[in-house]
């Protein structure tokens, strides 16, 4: 950054931050915002998947459930660390924190968040069981894979790197699900699985947000955001709408 150029001017030129000590407290804000979101997240979703591992038809299906329980949380550390560089309280994530609540099946939220942290909302709802879990995963992989080709080129670079790096753990996520879901297409699982499609299918997409264009435009000046929240989602749900098809289901618009 010249010494003529402004913090602002040099971050909506694509410039980059390196530390926590040139970070305006604005940026600072909406940068631990969505730090948080992401590791709440990560852990809330692993509790789920901690709870289903045994429920799996078989050794190689629990290993994969127990590998991305072992992933999230290595995700989830990983940005914590990041979060405790700008002194974050970082002690709160290690002692008892109820990841595991969820809502009562029913629940509709919408995008609300939980009173306990800052995790999706579609973390606040429980699985049904084994096929239901794989449906979700293989959902919201997708939707996580949108999410983190977003974030692995915002402005500050440690977060970015990190995003980048746990991208293809989180890419290899969806593959498990999609061989879970093959192998119970195989089982004659098909309308169990087109429930679950179209229960998880309206949660994973409010998961994306709004857009709110003043607040985009904001971020997008910080070189937090490039593109909107509809554009992601319409990526993941035309993605999404071909893997179901390819598996024999539709979406819910489809299935009406």
């Amino acid at each position: 950054m010249t010494d003529t150029m402004t913090l602002d001017s040099y971050l909506a030129a694509g410039g980059v931050l390196t530390n926590p000590s040139n970070v305006p407290p604005r940026y600072r804000a909406e940068l631990m915002k969505l730090m948080a979101t992401f590791v709440d997240s990560e852990l809330a979703g692993a509790a789920g998947f901690a709870d289903i591992i045994n429920l799996g038809p078989g050794i190689k299906e629990r290993i994969a459930a127990a590998k991305i329980v072992l992933e999230k949380t290595d995700h989830a550390h990983r940005v914590l660390n990041i979060m405790g560089e700008f002194g974050a309280d970082t002690d709160r994530y290690a002692n008892h924190h109820p990841w595991t609540a969820r809502l009562g099946r029913d629940a509709d939220i919408g995008a609300t968040r939980s009173e306990h942290d800052m995790r999706l909302a579609v973390f606040n709802y429980p699985f049904s069981g084994w096929t239901d879990a794989v449906i979700m995963n293989l959902l919201m992989s997708r939707a996580v894979a949108e999410q983190l080709a977003e974030y692995s080129t915002i402005s500050y670079q440690p977060l970015a790197e990190a995003f980048r790096s746990i991208a293809p753990n989180e890419a290899h996520h969806g593959d498990l699900a999609l061989e879970g879901a093959t192998k119970l297409i195989e089982k004659g699982e098909d309308q169990h699985m087109q429930d679950s499609v179209n229960y998880w299918w309206p949660r994973v997409a409010v998961s994306f947000g709004g857009d709110d264009p003043k607040r985009f435009e904001f971020l997008k000046s910080l070189g937090l955001r490039r593109n909107k929240n509809s554009s992601l989602r319409d990526r993941w749900s035309q993605k999404m709408a071909e893997t179901l098809k390819s598996l024999g289901m539709k979406t819910p618009a489809q299935n009406v």
